[in-house]
């Protein structure tokens, strides 16, 4: 979604930055990657596959900020999401989607340990506001916030739907394989969503 709503929504969702290697999380990509490639050479999984998941962990960082709104429990959340897909590799279904394969995961592991998704974005620890170079100017800081709190207005199974298709990039058949609901309702869905907050909006 390219869209003006689409780029606000892109804007709002911090990123996490690059993973540092003597943290926890750099520590298990390290690892990952020189397991990957031992299992690759024995033919375990693809190339494709190893090269995949190493390639999703920034968006998996991204979403897992978005969920917790805590760098460190959201690099707790990619690395145990690594883990698992590590250990149920053998489950892949080469040819699937790898992305919406990890984004499972990695929802499962967020609602098994919270039972819900958080309403807002947050950032105890200034770690988010580190990350950006110049801050927000009022103007902004107010378009954010009016942003922000007509996200919270939108129902959650909507609201969730709209972020990953939007901000996750994932397409509407990841999103629904995610999710586990027909192509057919993510679009109705995101449809409903975009609807509410361009309403609340004013636009």
């Amino acid at each position: 979604m390219q869209d003006e709503l689409g780029r606000r929504l892109e804007e709002l969702i911090p990123r996490a930055g690059t993973v540092e290697a003597d943290t926890r999380l750099g520590r298990v990509l390290l690892r990952l990657r020189a397991a990957l490639l031992d299992a690759e050479a024995e033919r375990q999984v693809s190339k494709a596959f190893g090269d995949g998941v190493i390639a999703l962990v920034p968006r998996l960082r991204r979403s897992a900020l978005l969920r917790t709104g805590n760098i460190a429990e959201a690099d707790d959340m990619v690395r145990a999401t690594l883990m698992r897909a590590w250990e149920q590799r053998s489950r892949f279904a080469e040819g699937t989607s790898l992305v919406a394969w990890l984004f499972t995961i990695l929802r499962n592991i967020h609602h098994n340990k919270h039972r819900r998704v958080r309403r807002r974005i947050l950032d105890f620890d200034g770690a988010v506001a580190a990350e950006h170079s110049a801050a927000a100017n009022q103007q902004q800081g107010a378009a954010h916030l009016a942003l922000q709190t007509a996200l919270d207005a939108v129902p959650m199974e909507e609201r969730e739907t709209l972020l990953l298709v939007t901000v996750d990039g994932l397409t509407h058949e990841e999103a629904a394989a995610v999710l586990g609901c027909p192509v057919g309702t993510v679009r109705v869905r995101v449809s409903q969503a975009r609807y509410r907050l361009t309403l609340s909006l004013g636009q």
